[in-house]
C-alpha cells in the first residue's frame, strides 16, 4: 500500500531547461460542455495550465466553446455546432487528437467528459471517440456514464478514470459509499484489474489502483464538496499525462496536488472555497 507524500512531486517537477521548446511539456485536448454547462472545461484547462502544461485546446459545443473563449486570452476554444456533442463531430474530433500528436512531437492527452451531457448521441459519440483514440485520455463526469455501458472500451489503454463515489457506482454496480477505508481499497483494486484500467476514486481518502498496487491520498478538505473541484483534479491529471507520466502515478500527484490547493484554500476562505480559487492555489503547492 502507496501513502501518497510530498516527495511525490520531486518526481516529476524537476524544472524546465532553458533550451525547453513548445510543447516539450505538452499539448492537451479538453473535450466537453454543452448548452448549459461551460465552466467545467474552462477549469480543467485552467488548473492544466497551472499545473505546468504548455498548450491546451478547448473543442465543445459553441455556446460553451464561445463562452469558455471569453473567460480568458489564455483558452483557445474550438466551437461545433449544435447544443451538444453528437456523432457528426467525431471525424472533427478525431482530425484535431491526430493533429494535436503531430504538433506536439506525441507529447498529448485528452481530457474528456466535463459538462457533455448524458443525451444518447453524446454517449455514443464518447465511447467511439475512445475507441479509436491511442492518446493517454482522464475519463471524467460525464464520459464515465458512456463507458459503463462498454467499460472494454478502456480496456488496456492509457485511460485514467476520475468517479466519485455515486459516479463508481454507476461504472462497476458497487456501491461503496458506507464501505470502510478497506473495503473502498479492495473494491477499487479488483475493478481497476477487471477493467485493465486505472481508477482514482475520489473521496476524503482518495483511492488509486491500476489493479496491481494501491495508493491512498490523504489531502484535501471537507470544503472541497463545490462545484467544479473535480475539474480542476481532471485538468491536473491532464497535464501530468501529456508529459508521458504513467496514470497511476498521475493519478497520486494530481490527487495529492487538487487536495493540498484545497488545504490552503480552506484555510482563509473556508465555506467560501471556489474551484476559481484550487487553481490559483496549485503553484503554491508545487513550488
Amino acid at each position: 500500500m502507496i501513502e501518497v507524500k510530498k516527495e511525490i512531486l520531486k518526481e516529476i517537477f524537476k524544472g524546465k531547461p532553458r533550451e525547453a521548446i513548445k510543447y516539450d511539456w505538452g499539448l492537451l485536448l479538453i473535450i466537453g460542455g454543452s448548452d448549459f454547462y461551460s465552466g467545467s472545461p474552462a477549469l480543467a484547462a485552467m488548473a492544466a495550465f497551472k499545473t505546468g502544461v504548455d498548450m491546451v485546446r478547448i473543442v465543445a459545443p459553441k455556446r460553451a466553446a464561445d463562452i469558455i473563449a471569453s473567460f480568458s486570452p489564455n483558452l483557445a476554444a474550438y466551437p461545433l455546432e449544435g447544443k451538444w456533442l453528437n456523432k457528426s463531430h467525431l471525424a472533427t474530433l478525431l482530425g484535431m487528437t491526430e493533429t494535436a500528436k503531430i504538433s506536439a512531437r506525441g507529447n498529448v492527452a485528452v481530457v474528456i467528459g466535463g459538462g457533455i451531457g448524458r443525451t444518447d448521441e453524446t454517449q455514443e459519440m464518447i465511447l467511439e471517440y475512445l475507441k479509436q483514440i491511442s492518446v493517454p485520455a482522464v475519463i471524467d463526469a460525464d464520459a464515465i456514464y458512456a463507458i459503463s455501458k462498454n467499460p472494454k472500451t478502456v480496456s488496456g489503454k492509457k485511460f485514467l478514470i476520475t468517479p466519485h463515489l455515486y459516479e463508481f457506482f454507476i461504472l462497476t454496480g458497487i456501491d461503496v459509499k458506507n464501505k470502510n477505508e478497506k473495503e473502498r481499497t479492495e473494491a477499487v483494486k479488483e475493478a481497476a484489474k477487471k477493467l485493465k484500467t486505472t481508477i482514482l476514486l475520489k473521496g476524503a481518502v482518495d483511492v488509486i489502483s491500476d489493479g496491481k498496487e494501491v495508493a491512498l491520498n490523504r489531502t484535501g478538505s471537507g470544503y472541497m464538496t463545490k462545484g467544479g473541484c473535480g475539474d480542476t483534479l481532471a485538468g491536473i491529471c491532464g497535464a501530468l499525462m501529456t508529459r508521458g507520466i504513467s496514470p497511476f502515478l498521475t493519478a497520486q500527484a494530481a490527487a495529492f496536488i487538487n487536495g493540498k490547493a484545497g488545504e490552503l484554500v480552506s484555510e482563509k476562505e473556508k465555506e467560501g472555497l471556489l474551484a476559481t480559487d484550487l487553481v490559483e492555489a496549485i503553484p503554491k503547492v508545487l513550488h
